[in-house]
């Protein structure tokens, strides 16, 4: 947790630059692009946190050693081959962003939620990429839902306990897809959500990933959920599409 005069320090140069801070060299995306990261600390539980991480305490995924080497954890990735479309990441195509599917964390931008429940379902719309979950609701004592064919996505089947709705959600695609900031998915991951309503303007959302291929230890997280007033407008990502050709094609060019 952060003191009232570190989340000052840590908030004063974001708020001045509207959530932007150039980067070293001043080259960079951040001096370009409209990032809506935000310009506070996060409060959780009437707490100024410091990380979204409260398991292990010190606030850090708790890597394998093996799969922090592998997936260049602590490195700059290497350089991506461009002989195809499908050697990129799921980002730079328009298939998988932090802000969707499970465990929902911070993007870049585009970070509205909403939650529709609708019978037997419950519908989870983020406006980043437009992806909407659809989380199967299972009531104990009832057969539990048939798995359903991976997916970028996986598979939420949700329940009630008392006013906190639990998800729990596996069946990811057969491949380690990396989100950005280094948060990945693989098929031997398993994600537990809980989404409390904590006020008439707050949702604390709570998740736990388990991954014994990837880390030491199951690791949770907290973060809070404002109530926000406007529309969801539509994400189509088209310029990431359209840079794809582009680096497809300067490859090309290269290679001539």
């Amino acid at each position: 947790m952060l003191t009232p005069a570190e989340a000052t320090a840590y908030e004063a140069p974001r708020r001045a630059l509207k959530g932007m801070l150039p980067s070293a060299d001043g080259v960079g995306q951040a001096e370009n692009e409209n990032i809506d990261r935000g310009t506070g600390v996060m409060r959780v539980k009437g707490q100024l946190r410091s990380s979204w991480i409260v398991d292990p305490p010190d606030g850090r995924i708790p890597w394998r050693a093996e799969a922090r080497t592998r997936l260049n954890v602590d490195r700059p990735p290497p350089a991506i081959p461009l002989d195809n479309p499908e050697d990129q990441n799921g980002a730079t195509r328009c298939l998988a962003t932090v802000a969707a599917g499970a465990p929902m964390t911070a993007a870049p931008d585009a970070n509205l939620m909403q939650i529709v429940q609708a019978g037997d379902e419950v519908a989870i719309l983020s406006e980043k990429y437009h992806d909407a979950r659809i989380v199967r609701l299972w009531r104990p004592g009832q057969p539990r839902p048939a798995a359903l064919p991976a997916s970028w996505l996986g598979d939420g089947i949700g329940r009630w306990e008392g006013a906190t709705l639990v998800v729990e959600t596996a069946g990811f695609r057969d491949a380690v897809v990396d989100r950005g900031q280094h948060l990945y998915r693989a098929p031997t991951t398993r994600v537990v959500e809980r989404f409390t309503r904590t006020g008439e303007d707050e949702l604390t959302y709570e998740f736990t990933v388990q991954d014994a291929a990837l880390y030491t230890q199951p690791w949770r997280a907290e973060a809070a959920w404002r109530r926000q007033t406007g529309r969801i407008f539509e994400y189509a990502c088209h310029e990431g599409n359209y840079s794809l050709g582009g680096m497809l094609a300067g490859a090309r060019r290269a290679e001539r």
